[in-house]
C-alpha cells in the first residue's frame, strides 16, 4: 500500500516508518499539518496515519478538510490524548479508527488492515494455506496433509505471520515487532528457538520442508 504518515514526533515517526516499510508499504512522511494536508490533497494514498496534535494544522482539521472534499481515504488518527471525548471527536469528523499512544506496531498494522479491508469491501480471511498446510483462524487449528498439528500460542502466531506473508522473506525485526510486540532487538535467540520448534512440528516427517531460512535475510514459508 501507499501510505501517508503525518507525525511530528521524531521517535514515533522513525518507529512507524521502519515498521511500515519492512512490511513492504510505500510511505510518504510529513512533519507539519500544513505539508501533510497538501500531500493528502494532491497525491493518491491507500491509507493515511495522522497524529492528532500537529504544528500549523492539527489532525482534526486535516480529517475534516479531507472529508469535506469527499476524500474517503481510510484514516487512522494517533493521539497522546486518551480521553473518551477526544476519541469520539476524531471519529465524528471522519477518522476510521483512533489509536492512543503508546501502541504496538502489530496493533496498528491490524487496524490498518481492517480499515482498508472495510473500504474495499473485502471479506476477512479465515483460512490460510501453503501447499498441504492449512490454518483455520476461527478454530485456531492447524493441519498438514490432514494431520492435526498442536501449537502453542506463540508458535501459532509465528506460523500465522509467516503464512500471511507466504512466499515473502520476513526479517527478524518484522517478527519481533509483529509476533512478540518488541520495537527493539532483545539480542536473544528467541526467534531461532521458536522457528526450530515450528519446523519440528510442521516439517518433520514430510517430504517437503515449507519453512525456510535465508541466511542474512530472514525466514520464509513457501511450497517452492
Amino acid at each position: 500500500m501507499k501510505i501517508l504518515l503525518i507525525e511530528d514526533d521524531k521517535e514515533s515517526a522513525k518507529y512507524l516508518l521502519k515498521g511500515l516499510r519492512e512490511q513492504g508499504h510505500v510511505v510518504d512522511h510529513c512533519v507539519s499539518g500544513k505539508d501533510g494536508l497538501f500531500m493528502a490533497t494532491t497525491e493518491h494514498y491507500d491509507a493515511m496515519i495522522i497524529d492528532r496534535m500537529l504544528p500549523e494544522v492539527d489532525g482534526i482539521t486535516i480529517v475534516q478538510t479531507l472529508r469535506a472534499s469527499d476524500n474517503q481515504t481510510p484514516i487512522i488518527m494517533l493521539t497522546a490524548l486518551d480521553k473518551v471525548e477526544e476519541r469520539v471527536k476524531g471519529l465524528k469528523v471522519g477518522a476510521d479508527d483512533y489509536l492512543a499512544k503508546p501502541y504496538s506496531f502489530s496493533e496498528l498494522q491490524a487496524r490498518l488492515d481492517a480499515i482498508t479491508r472495510r473500504k474495499s469491501g473485502e471479506k476477512a480471511t479465515t483460512t490460510l494455506t501453503c501447499a498441504d498446510l492449512e490454518m483455520d483462524l476461527l478454530s485456531r487449528s492447524v493441519k498438514r496433509g490432514g494431520k492435526v498439528i498442536d501449537l502453542q500460542a506463540r508458535e501459532f502466531a509465528l506460523l500465522e505471520y509467516l503464512m500471511r506473508n507466504h512466499g515473502t522473506v520476513v526479517t527478524r525485526t518484522m517478527l519481533l515487532e509483529n509476533v512478540w510486540d518488541y520495537n527493539f532487538d532483545p539480542q536473544t535467540n528467541v526467534i531461532d528457538v521458536h522457528i526450530s520448534r515450528l519446523r519440528q512440528k510442521v516439517d518433520k516427517g514430510f517430504d517437503k520442508s515449507l519453512i525456510q531460512t535465508l541466511r542474512g535475510s530472514g525466514y520464509r514459508i513457501s511450497a517452492s
